[in-house]
């Protein structure tokens, strides 16, 4: 089902999803939410590939919910982005029902991992474009334990 951040077990390991339009960024965190880690991308193609690749990533991690990014416009609305995120999320739990997905807003996000990798790391543009959703991902994810931890 999808439900609220504050909804999901109280308990166990997460994963984190930021949906591009060509790939798909996957972050894990412990089982104590402590650290959003980023774990891999997906280059998408079809979405029982997408799918298969995912869970092949992650079922062995025992994830007790799934955070997907929904990418708000700046001024709160939802667009065509945000539909795309929420037809997968629906898509998704048809496949796997028992796996609770809460959303994040993840404005400003990939601007903030694109600035840290810049800034901080010095990466390169064409490196940066590898990790970046990846990176997205665990940012996303942190967020949403942050959260969590905090309430």
């Amino acid at each position: 089902a999808v439900v609220d951040l504050a909804e999901l077990p109280p308990a166990g390991a997460l994963v984190g999803l930021d949906l591009g339009e060509k790939t798909i960024g996957v972050a894990v965190s412990d089982a104590t939410r402590m650290i959003a880690s980023p774990l891999a991308l997906i280059r998408k193609t079809r979405f029982s590939d997408d799918t298969e690749a995912l869970f092949k990533l992650i079922d062995s991690r025992r994830p007790v919910g799934l955070v997907i990014g929904l990418p708000v416009n700046m001024d709160g609305t939802e667009g065509p982005r945000c539909q795309s995120s929420r037809a997968f999320a629906r898509n998704l739990l048809r496949l796997k029902p028992d796996l609770p997905i809460a959303f994040w807003d993840e404005r400003m996000s990939s601007m903030a991992v694109n600035r840290m990798l810049i800034d901080e790391a010095d990466v390169s543009r064409a490196r940066r474009a590898e990790v970046v959703d990846k990176a997205t991902a665990a940012w996303i994810l942190q967020g949403a334990l942050d959260r969590l931890r905090n309430r």
